[in-house]
């Protein structure tokens, strides 16, 4: 077994590692709103719950050369925000919104998905989604070198959900209906695929 200490790395190298071993990732499909109203839209795939009680999810958003990425300066700003699940229908277009944009582009407008309004705060979502959950900024914090952080960590409080009706039932959500997909390392993604049971002792 190779045994690599991280601190003799450079950064490539630890994302690497990290990128190719926590897999398969959630992505987390984010819109925000620039105090413009530009809609910002991105994906992170280092995301995922905290909490049920109350409903909590976590994003890591990595800086750019020190710098805060739009999405984590607009939520900031408004503290709020519009996660969405990708899935293998919208997947595509998802990908296209990594491109980078200045703060004054929309990437909504960009793919041309469409905008839908959320119910509980101002930031829109996307319709193209088969989940969706309006999100207000619970905690934000930064990590990393105090003087030259690496990434904006934040947490959300989901304050509302919206669900396809067609993978909806009592309660539960179709998880090959979903069909969501998962990030792996490079430009690799996962689907769904064989599902198995084991029941958790008591």
């Amino acid at each position: 077994m190779v045994s690599i200490d991280p601190s003799n790395n450079s950064e490539r190298a630890n994302y690497k590692l990290l990128t190719g071993s926590i897999i398969p990732r959630p992505i987390a499909f984010v819109t925000s709103q620039s105090k413009k109203d530009v809609l910002n839209a991105a994906p992170f795939s280092y995301f995922n719950i905290v909490s049920a009680d109350p409903p909590m999810i976590s994003l890591s958003i990595q800086r750019s050369k020190g710098r805060p990425k739009d999405t984590a300066v607009n939520i900031l700003k408004t503290k709020e925000f519009v996660v969405h699940i990708v899935d293998q229908w919208n997947v595509e277009k998802v990908n296209q919104t990594a491109a980078s944009l200045s703060p004054e582009e929309s990437e909504v407008e960009l793919t041309k998905l469409t905008p839908v309004n959320s119910k509980k705060i101002t930031v829109p979502g996307i319709m193209e989604a088969k989940v969706r959950m309006e999100c207000v900024l619970e905690h934000a914090i930064e990590l990393g070198d105090n003087e030259n952080p690496g990434c904006d960590f934040l947490v959300g409080r989901v304050v509302q959900f919206h669900i396809d009706d067609q993978i909806y039932d009592n309660g539960r959500i179709n998880a090959n209906g979903l069909a969501a997909v998962s990030r792996l390392a490079g430009n690799d993604y996962a689907k769904i695929g064989e599902v198995f049971t084991l029941e958790r002792p008591k």
